[in-house]
């Protein structure tokens, strides 16, 4: 007999016809066990109307896998198949894991950086053209990870939202809309097929009480999670944000906030990396949630000063993504005026330390609108900067900052400073190699040969880093 073949970390629909009648999505139960020999897998499927029914499953191991439903509804219950797992296909590395406490790979052990973007509401015009245009600006640049949210914002008026209806205050929030969710699907498999992970912003605190999806109730909140989670979390490119600036919802309280996210880890069976990003005193200092929760697995940060990304290593031993650090721009409001220049400084500041920084566009003449409200073209001068340390970047170990502690390779960054010389001391026991790295001018220069001990580099400009790599042979 032959089988249905799915790639390892590829998507698998089992598609049924049921009941249509009444609510379906509230008042049918519907899963599905896999199982590969001793690996069991249990996953719940959605209403995808019509009538039509989905499980949607990612297998992770190659294979003979068998499935059987479960249901309240007999015609969905009880419902057996099979299909074989096979190799995963070129550019198929598998979701994203942390490694390294402080670091990220996929699941096939190749490295992956997170260099991010933000287009919040890319998808939600259903402009085609417009969106075709999103996407080739991102093939064409850095970005491994694009920030979106699944919710409207207060001002928005989309041809179509995640819940039924589309005139606001009468949302159903009973009803989900699959033309929404089958669009924003379609999405994310474009993003996987460009290798960038699409960062899935679950809510946010921007509908001011228009639409009704900022403070839903508890039991609405869980009733959304449950089929977003049941739609999305199959795709290997799909990270959980709970919440973008969640300390700006004033309907919520941490605890609040903590309960979501555990109902967050328990529903999602691949463990997807979960985090939350915050808004408050981003140009002061202020607590930001606390990442050493278990059901956390990343630090997503809202904050200028990318020095401080050692202390929040310190403070929590997992990664650090300062997932908007301002965005470069010309609009009046401060977080989206900051230069090219300033933002490839930020970037560079927060790397040499050890964490990883997002970038964001915000210019008034755009004739795309802003690109991180809405995508379009990036006309900005920092993503070819954010391209060329990204290369620096790839060129060097995994794991940078553990390269600096044991003596074998670091970077320097000196940004706005001009110093006619900059000293580095390097440790006893070995021969190095320097190079001058002109960040804004995306240019390296060898110095001298090998050094040992004191070495006096001239540099005399700003914007200059010096890569250290000791010499083996």
């Amino acid at each position: 007999m032959t089988f249905p073949e799915v790639e390892r970390w590829g998507v698998h629909d089992v598609v049924l016809e049921g009941p249509a009648a009444g609510n379906p999505f509230a008042d049918v139960v519907l899963t599905a066990r896999f199982q590969h020999l001793n690996r069991v897998v249990e996953v719940a499927g959605f209403y995808d109307g019509d009538g039509t029914y989905r499980i949607r499953f990612s297998p992770d191991r190659e294979g003979h896998w068998r499935f059987v439903t479960s249901s309240n509804v007999p015609a969905l219950d009880s419902r057996r198949g099979e299909f074989v797992c096979v190799a995963p296909g070129p550019g198929n590395h598998g979701p994203v894991r942390v490694v390294d406490r402080y670091h990220f790979s996929y699941a096939d052990g190749t490295r992956y950086l997170p260099v991010g973007t933000t287009c919040y509401h890319w998808t939600h015009q259903m402009d085609e053209e417009h969106e075709e245009s999103t996407l080739r600006s991102l093939a064409r640049s850095p970005f491994t990870k694009v920030r979106m949210c699944v919710l409207p914002t207060g001002g928005m008026r989309p041809p179509a939202l995640a819940f039924e209806c589309d005139t606001p205050g009468k949302l159903d929030k009973t009803r989900f809309n699959p033309r929404f969710f089958a669009h924003l699907e379609r999405r994310i498999a474009d993003l996987c097929a460009l290798g960038i992970v699409a960062d899935v912003i679950l809510l946010h605190p921007y509908d001011k009480g228009v639409w009704g999806v900022d403070d839903m109730t508890p039991e609405q909140d869980r009733y959304y999670l449950r089929y977003v989670v049941a739609r999305l979390a199959a795709f290997r490119n799909v990270w959980w944000s709970m919440a973008n600036e969640y300390d700006f919802n004033t309907n919520k309280t941490v605890a609040d906030w903590d309960a979501l996210l555990r109902y967050l880890q328990r529903l999602d069976p691949y463990a997807r990396l979960r985090s939350i990003h915050n808004g408050t005193r981003m140009y002061e200092w202020a607590a930001v949630y606390d990442f050493t929760k278990p059901w956390l697995t990343h630090q997503s940060i809202q904050h200028w000063d990318a020095t401080q990304v050692g202390q929040w290593r310190e403070a929590c031993a997992k990664p650090v993504v300062i997932d908007e650090i301002c965005y470069e721009g010309d609009i009046e409001r401060r977080w989206g005026n900051i230069s090219g220049r300033e933002m490839t400084r930020r970037f560079w500041l927060g790397t040499v330390a050890g964490g990883y920084v997002g970038h964001g566009e915000c210019f008034v003449d755009s004739a795309y609108g802003r690109w991180v409200s809405r995508g379009g073209v990036l006309s900005g001068e920092s993503p070819a900067r954010i391209a060329f340390l990204r290369r620096i970047l790839e060129e060097g170990p995994a794991d940078w900052s553990r390269a600096r502690q044991v003596g074998t390779y670091w970077l320097e960054y000196l940004g706005d400073r001009q110093p006619a010389f900059h000293s580095v001391e390097l440790p006893d026991g070995g021969d190095y190699a320097i190079d001058v790295i002109d960040t804004w001018e995306m240019t390296v220069t060898p110095y001298g040969g090998r050094h040992r001990g004191h070495c006096r580099v001239p540099v005399g400009r700003t914007d200059l880093a010096l890569r250290v790599k000791k010499v083996t042979g």
